[in-house]
């Protein structure tokens, strides 16, 4: 599988040591962090291998930015059962951990959650293969904000067209509404886009120019007694009952979230132009806040926003299905600033605050700091 390889891969892959931070040529910064060594495997969703314990699952990685361009504009996605850490480790309240959850897979790539950002550039139909020959419960594929014939809608009831076990089925997507777009599993969709089936899709217009920093976000709330009780755990759930315990910016609570190879800290130079594409897969709106750093808001659903309306703010509301791109300049004094839902209820981990829907912009210049430290052995980064 071929992955992005510049620097303008979306604030996911990475050539250096902050991968994920999206950045480069950072190596050195706060003593030369070190670099982490991925734990995720791709992995057969209907026939995980048995061990004397139970099934063994693979683990979800970071998802990857797929150049659909560079492909041929083709690619696969299929459903892996894996586990899935939102947080690992005991700060803030954690673990926080999904034991079964249905990540997306792009033909060889890592399974994760959210699924991996499919990138093209506006122009002609992509073809994308939902392969389900492998699994063991009915999926289908929706695309938000782009154009398809009906058969290609990705809705069972009303397409008639639903990829049962054992069965594979490519869409024809157009790629005409450039912008940063949602995809998800219509077949039962509660159900469904609560085990992990969603992710971007990203339509870059003709003589697109990225920003210095540019990275995608995708918010959303779980209650993980769904993938517990999946999981053979003691939990018991309820659709009509959700209760949600957990707040994930692309599926990691904080701490985790601010750990540079799994999680995604907005990692900025003084001086540097900042764009984040926010998707929300979740069923709650999230009104997120940035800390001393006023931005202005550039597309929405893939509609630029008129300049008159690109207003200096510090909260957008993100209802669900909704997409927001943010545009700001790193020219606050040098630091470490929350970005963060201000409902603030959204901010724990269970009863612990702060944890959930909470990453930071990061200054390379604070990264020598004690409190940088810290807040890296809380994240499970060594430095």
């Amino acid at each position: 599988m071929s992955q992005n390889d510049s620097v303008s891969d979306g604030g996911f892959a990475r050539r250096t040591i902050l991968q994920a931070a999206g950045l480069s040529g950072v190596a050195g910064l706060a003593g030369c962090l070190n670099e982490a060594t991925t734990t995720a495997s791709a992995g057969d969703d209907a026939n995980p291998p048995a061990t004397d314990d139970g099934p063994t699952l693979p683990e979800t990685g970071s998802p990857e930015v797929v150049d659909l361009d560079e492909r041929g504009r083709e690619v696969t996605l299929r459903s892996v059962h894996a586990r899935h850490a939102a947080h690992p480790g005991r700060s803030l309240g954690g673990p926080v951990e999904m034991p079964v959850t249905w990540a997306f897979q792009a033909d060889d790539g890592t399974p994760s959650v959210p699924g991996p950002v499919l990138r093209a550039t506006e122009g002609d139909d992509l073809s994308i293969t939902l392969d389900n020959t492998g699994g063991e419960m009915p999926h289908t594929l929706h695309f938000h904000g782009v154009s398809k014939s009906w058969k290609d809608d990705g809705v069972p009831s009303t397409t008639g067209i639903t990829v049962m076990p054992g069965e594979e089925h490519t869409y024809q997507i157009g790629a005409d509404v450039p912008g940063t777009h949602l995809y998800h599993c219509h077949f039962n969709t509660p159900m469904h886009m609560d085990m992990g089936m969603y992710g971007i899709l990203r339509i870059d217009p003709e003589g697109y120019e990225e920003a210095d920093v540019e990275q995608f976000m995708t918010l959303k709330d779980w209650d993980t007694r769904l993938s517990r009780s999946y999981g053979g755990a003691d939990a018991s759930y309820d659709v009509q009952d959700r209760r949600p315990d957990a707040f994930t910016i692309n599926g990691r609570v904080a701490p985790y979230t601010l750990n540079p190879d799994h999680g995604s800290p907005v990692v900025v130079s003084e001086g540097d132009t900042v764009r984040l594409h926010l998707v929300n897969a979740g069923f709650m709106s999230h009104p997120m806040h940035t800390h001393n750093h006023r931005f202005r808001t550039v597309e929405k659903d893939g509609a630029p926003y008129p300049e008159v309306l690109q207003l200096p703010e510090d909260v957008v509301n993100v209802a669900p299905a909704e997409r927001y791109t943010v545009e700001f300049a790193a020219d606050a004094d040098p630091g470490i600033y929350p970005m963060h839902c201000h409902k603030v209820d959204h901010v724990q981990n269970g009863g612990v605050y702060p944890g959930g829907m909470l990453t930071a912009i990061v200054y390379e210049e604070a990264m020598g700091t004690e409190v940088f430290a810290d807040l890296m052995e809380k994240a499970e980064y060594e430095i």
